[in-house]
């Protein structure tokens, strides 16, 4: 089987914008294959062929289109000739060619995206299952079968399969807007990120960091797991924020209660700071109701109010176990649960505000040069770049 058949829906549903959500499917099909030997990708009538060279590795190939954003699900294939003989013959040929002592059962089910073809899709499953069966002996399970072969018949040619694979879903990388991700290092951020990436966003990342008071490993943790999402949407950017002379700042300056809150407001000007420079449209965090002091109804009001841009929180409502099934299906976890030493907790008070008031805060605020403590972080950031598949950060 040299081919490859994937498949989308959402972009099905798509108007007079179809054509350019699919033609943005093949280009990262075609990226994120650039170094396994696949020879062509192309449109078919509601659907992609990849053309597999024969040098591509099929498991690799699996791999990274099962991480493509777009792609419903996906089958390794091979071409036929449209008549029942020339498929019955094509499909006998390829399970003779396989070891199947497990199966017993099978089906068929067959698909006409030419619906002029002469026969309707259960009368080619009876066809061709009828050969099957005459020609192997298996049973026909029309429920929990075995095996299920699959069939596409096209305007000129048809494609079997026996085998397929889920896609992520969603919609391809870069059809919706750039924001601007918060990454932590912890567990939600990366799953937030992969949230808005599934949605088409181009996702940057800024991290804050309170290196050289705390150690470098969240630093060296969020580099791995922005080259883990770096697999999911081939390019991105990181922005690497020293955060520490700010908490100095505000500790020197400011009430105890509020520090955690204003941790956080500053964080999200600077994060909005970037985000204009880099053409972001909205900002993104792991925040969740009621999971710790600062992400309280109150507090998450204030730390909006410092800036203008939108502020999406796709785990507003989730526990963490479900954040943490999620992190594991992405494969984020083990990263995320390495000890490190995040810059929210240096300097954090015993009883920190979960109600704080946006005016005690303002109040607070105003013992601080806060334009000047901005400028200076933005001045001083690094900024990283990653690729895939070649994950060197530049």
């Amino acid at each position: 089987m040299d081919s490859v058949i994937v498949r989308y829906q959402e972009i099905a549903l798509k108007g007079r914008n179809r054509p350019w959500f699919i033609n943005r499917l093949i280009s990262n099909i075609r990226a994120v294959t650039a170094d396994l030997d696949v020879v062509r990708v192309r449109p078919l009538m509601g659907r992609l062929e990849l053309a597999l060279g024969p040098k591509a590795d099929w498991d690799k190939v699996k791999q990274r289109i099962a991480s493509t954003f777009g792609v419903a699900n996906f089958s390794r294939a091979a071409r036929s000739g449209r008549s029942i003989d020339q498929l019955s013959t094509s499909i006998l040929e390829e399970l003779s060619a396989q070891s199947r002592g497990d199966v017993k059962s099978f089906r068929v089910t067959a698909r006409r995206a030419d619906k002029t073809y002469t026969l309707t899709s259960p009368e080619i499953e009876r066809e061709v299952g009828g050969h099957v069966k005459a020609a192997i002996g298996w049973n026909v399970d029309l429920v929990h079968p075995d095996l299920i072969i699959w069939i596409e018949i096209l305007s000129t040619e048809a494609f079997y399969s026996i085998d397929k694979h889920s896609g992520p879903g969603g919609l391809p990388s870069g059809t919706s807007g750039p924001v601007m991700s918060l990454l932590s290092g912890g567990i939600d951020s990366p799953v937030a990120a992969y949230r808005l990436m599934k949605r088409g966003c181009r996702v940057r990342f800024v991290h804050f960091h309170s290196y050289p008071l705390l150690s470098h490993a969240s630093i060296d943790k969020v580099r791995e797991l922005t080259q883990l999402l770096t697999g999911y949407q081939l390019k991105s950017r990181l922005y690497l924020v020293a955060f520490a002379d700010i908490q100095r700042q505000i500790v020197l300056s400011t009430p105890a209660p509020l520090r955690v809150v204003l941790y956080r407001r500053f964080m999200m000007r600077i994060a909005q700071r970037l985000a204009r420079r880099c053409r972001a449209r909205a900002l993104v965090t792991g925040e969740a109701v009621g999971q710790v002091a600062s992400q309280t109804i109150e507090n998450l009001s204030v730390i909006n109010a410092a800036v203008t841009l939108p502020v999406l929180r796709p785990l507003i409502g989730s526990d963490k176990d479900e954040i943490s099934n999620e992190s594991r299906r992405l494969g984020s976890y083990p990263v995320s649960i390495i000890p490190d030493e995040d810059c929210c907790q240096l300097f954090t008070p015993r009883h920190p505000a979960t109600k704080a008031h946006l005016d005690q805060v303002e109040a607070a605020e105003s013992q601080l040069a806060v334009d000047e403590m901005i400028t200076a972080a933005v001045h001083a950031v690094e900024v990283e770049n990653f690729s895939f598949p070649s994950h060197d950060p530049t």
